[in-house]
């Protein structure tokens, strides 16, 4: 197998999938690479040891949650085992680039992409530590062979509380990773925005600081490179109908190419649809979110264009039985430790192209 942009003959294999979805599937058989984006809020990935910096006592050994490292280990091989089967009903390998929230450090990253189930993938990390209180970060891995980072950045997001302007709320930064993908350069946005704590309406301000701080990214991008192709990811913490993504990001929920700066949101639609990544109150919500610049729908040429996404959520992914039948199989709830996978669906998109007329 050659790679992770493995051949395809779209019409004959991906149409079993997508049949009528993309323009494409009515022309005539033409070979095409395809690469597998995906996101995972992991549901507190923490390592058992307690840091005295972070509020993340509960989640240690001696803390209330017993984090013991049994249950560490079992979490590891959980979030590996999803990883390496996102996208695989399509492509044979798991996703080239994967985004991360609620991870605690750089160590469980590498015990994560050394597991087994992705130690043969070769899996590099981009990580930095950020200031949120609990000591969760964001980060990106990247298959080696198909990835080649550029520029890295973390954007620190300033935030302080409406009733004390003099009080910081310390939360995640926001990462920023510029590479080329099989030799075609896109820039990855890396998002964990802040909760709904205090509630959805008296908290939107912190997200759409967030969603305002994602903007500035983006356009500084476009700035240097009008045509860059920018796909931002996360949890949001907000819906695709939300202000922060229809008011502050202007986002769409219908592929458009007349403006490099629309920004497409596949998850739109499927949310108008009843789909969710986590539910709520016997309500689902859409936080795990792609969204993107025009450059990467319906242009023409030969490079990279978005496909389509997906929640993946694999009936092992989901609650059986009980009062949360249907929801994500989480690692803890309300009655305490479940041995679950996390609170939120994984969600994907695939990217396609053209390949070389010259491949074999």
């Amino acid at each position: 197998m050659k790679k992770n942009n493995f051949r395809f003959l779209i019409k004959s294999l991906l149409g079993l999938y997508f049949i009528g979805s993309f323009p494409l599937l009515a022309q005539e058989k033409k070979d095409y690479e395809i690469s597998t984006i995906a996101f995972y809020n992991v549901e507190n990935l923490f390592d058992t040891v307690d840091n005295p910096e972070t509020f993340d006592d509960d989640r240690s050994a001696t803390g209330k949650d017993v984090w013991d490292e049994r249950k560490y280990q079992l979490k590891i091989e959980y979030i590996s085992r999803v990883l390496s089967e996102i996208g695989t009903d399509v492509h044979p390998d798991p996703p080239t680039i994967i985004g991360l929230c609620e991870i605690e450090n750089l160590q469980v990253l590498e015990d994560l992409v050394n597991h087994p189930n992705l130690k043969n993938y070769n899996y590099r990390i981009v990580h930095f530590d950020s200031p949120d209180e609990r000591g969760i970060d964001v980060a990106l891995l990247y298959r080696l062979q198909n990835f080649t980072p550029l520029n890295i950045q973390k954007r620190k997001l300033l935030i302080y509380e409406k009733d004390d302007p003099s009080k910081r709320d310390y939360t995640r930064d926001q990462l920023v990773v510029t590479g080329l993908l099989n030799n075609e350069e896109i820039s990855f946005i890396v998002n964990h925005w802040p909760s709904r704590g205090g509630g959805e309406a008296k908290s939107a301000y912190k997200r759409e600081k967030a969603a305002y701080l994602n903007k500035r990214i983006i356009d500084s991008i476009l700035k240097v490179s009008p045509l860059a192709k920018i796909i931002s990811m996360g949890d949001f913490n907000d819906d695709p109908t939300n202000k922060s993504f229809k008011k502050v990001l202007g986002t769409i929920g219908e592929k458009s190419a007349d403006s490099i700066i629309t920004l497409y949101n596949p998850m739109e639609k499927m949310l108008k649809n009843g789909k969710g990544s986590l539910a709520y109150r016997d309500s689902w919500n859409l936080f795990d979110q792609f969204f993107m610049t025009s450059t990467l729908v319906n242009q023409a040429g030969n490079g990279y264009q978005f496909y389509q996404a997906g929640i993946f959520n694999k009936p092992y992914l989901i609650t059986q039985n009980g009062q949360f039948r249907g929801y994500p199989f989480r690692t803890y709830g309300y009655a305490g430790y479940e041995g679950g996978y996390s609170d939120h669906f994984p969600v994907y998109m695939y990217l396609i192209r053209k390949a070389p007329s010259n491949s074999p």
